[in-house]
């Protein structure tokens, strides 16, 4: 794993929560939809199953529920650490578009921006930026 793989677990992390979120979101709005009935067929009267599909959609929304907390503990916990690391860098540069791009999600464009540098000039630091990261940290990467 390289140092950029590395700091971009915590942008993955970050996607796999908000798809969580969505299909809970999503689940939520199925679950309060009304069904269609079709007043053309002849009634007949029906009873309910034992357990009912909004119990199963129910159930699947709790452990959903429980999953996102979970993901979003594993999420603060790593991005802590993360920024902790980058925070024992030495050059403040390097440590500000580290965190920028990183922790913040930025792209490299608007850090160049931010930063009132040009767009290569950028480029240039986060290579060195990851290098420095990667000394730092050589016991996680392959330098």
């Amino acid at each position: 794993m390289t140092a950029k793989e590395y700091l971009l677990r915590l942008h993955k992390a970050d996607v796999i929560i908000n798809q969580r979120i969505q299909e809970k979101a999503d689940l939520r709005a199925r679950l309060s939809s009304i069904g269609s009935f079709d007043y053309s067929k002849e009634r007949v009267q029906t009873s309910l199953p034992g357990s009912a599909g909004y119990e199963k959609q129910i159930e699947k929304i709790i452990d959903l529920e429980n999953e996102i907390d979970q993901l979003i503990d594993e999420y603060v916990d790593l991005k802590h650490k993360i920024i902790g690391e980058i925070h024992e860098l030495q050059n403040s540069k390097h440590i500000e578009i580290l965190y920028k791009r990183y922790v913040e999600n930025k792209k490299l464009e608007q850090i160049a921006i931010e930063m009132g540098y040009t767009f290569q000039y950028v480029v240039l630091l986060h290579g060195y930026a990851l290098k420095e990261f990667s000394e730092k940290h050589s016991i996680y990467f392959q330098c």
